[in-house]
């Protein structure tokens, strides 16, 4: 329960804040990924979206949290690096917490009801 009350509320981004620290991430840019294929390190808009450090949160992560997919938050990061000043990032900053408050865009899968998880093998 206390994990789904940490997840849910962004608590457990804290951490992260070590990696500002460090130098290894801001507070705004793109959220981090691994590059998973090759063609993650050829295609353009990809490595426009790894030009800059990534950060607790990013343009897409503001906007539209988990509501959108993969490939639609690497063109939103791409408008974001294509655009980057101290305007935008007080922008997302401030439209970060207001999601974070109100919850908007989340979309969690459901998880079944005990009686379905006994049937499940």
């Amino acid at each position: 329960k206390i994990g789904k009350i940490m997840r849910k509320t962004s608590v457990d981004e804290l951490p992260q804040i070590l990696n500002i620290l460090k130098g290894d991430m801001s507070i705004v840019g793109p959220r981090p990924t691994l590059a998973t294929k090759e063609w993650d390190r050829t295609d353009p808009v990809r490595v426009k979206r790894f030009s800059v450090r990534p950060g607790i949160t990013g343009y897409s992560q503001a906007y539209y949290r988990n509501s959108i997919g993969q490939e639609e938050k690497f063109k939103q990061d791409c408008y974001y690096v294509d655009n980057i000043s101290l305007i935008m990032d007080i922008k997302v900053v401030f439209v970060t917490a207001l999601s974070v408050l109100k919850r908007k865009n989340i979309y969690v899968q459901q998880e079944a009801n005990p009686a379905e998880k006994e049937h499940k093998v």
